[in-house]
């Protein structure tokens, strides 16, 4: 499979012809992303996830796309774009399901906390073909199954340092690529990067940094 890394949370996976993307929001270049795109999938509602005006307009104009996410965000989508509601489907946790050709399982449930005053809304994490790992906004690890590459939220609102390594050592991927790095400078990136690369080796994890529009083979 190939898998293409767009700005911040976003990425394309191709295999046969086949498109799938994850997590289209308002920090990536969503026009490039969905450019022949047979399905996406949502991880949960916040903007940087997924630019429902956007995403609307695309699935309105094609009428092969088909769009996957947790209850809340489909209803918003339906409301939106109700001449695709057929086209889009509400996941649940624990969930096996095939989109556009490619085998997904559900993890998680919900959004990690930011703050007691900030609510906790509904997140999905997706593993595509025994493969790859999206967490979303969130550091469940799957269980049951050893995760081949996993696209690790660097830096964001909900996490920390010591965190985003706990997490990487914990699912002991193979490989990992970063997501959710939007709000990072080159400085605060070094510093998260350095920690992962050097403890994620002691536990058999290769980090490698992907910049915007960088593809690799999985």
């Amino acid at each position: 499979m190939k898998l293409t890394k767009f700005t911040h949370a976003c990425v394309r996976i191709e295999k046969e012809g086949r498109v799938l993307v994850l997590d289209p929001g308002t920090f990536s270049e969503v026009a490039e992303a969905l450019n022949g795109a047979d399905a996406v999938l949502i991880t949960h509602e916040h903007p940087d996830h997924i630019d429902v005006d956007a995403v609307s307009a695309v699935i309105l104009a094609d009428p092969r796309l088909q769009l996957y996410a947790p209850d809340g965000v489909a209803a918003q989508l339906r409301a939106k774009a109700p001449d695709a509601a057929e086209r889009i489907h509400t996941v649940r946790v624990g969930e096996d399901f095939e989109a556009a050709g490619f085998a997904i399982r559900s993890f998680g449930g919900q959004h990690a906390l930011i703050h007691p005053l900030i609510p906790v809304v509904a997140n999905i994490g997706y593993l595509v073909d025994s493969n790859i790992y999206h967490p979303g906004d969130s550091f469940v690890i799957p269980d049951g199954i050893d995760v081949q590459t996993l696209l690790v939220p660097i830096h964001a609102p909900w996490n920390k340092v010591g965190e985003v390594v706990d997490f990487v050592v914990g699912v002991r991927a193979p490989r990992a690529f970063p997501i959710h790095d939007a709000l990072l400078n080159d400085t605060g990136r070094g510093l998260v990067e350095g920690h992962v690369t050097r403890i994620g080796a002691k536990y058999g994890t290769e980090y490698r940094r992907l910049v915007s529009g960088e593809s690799v083979e999985v």
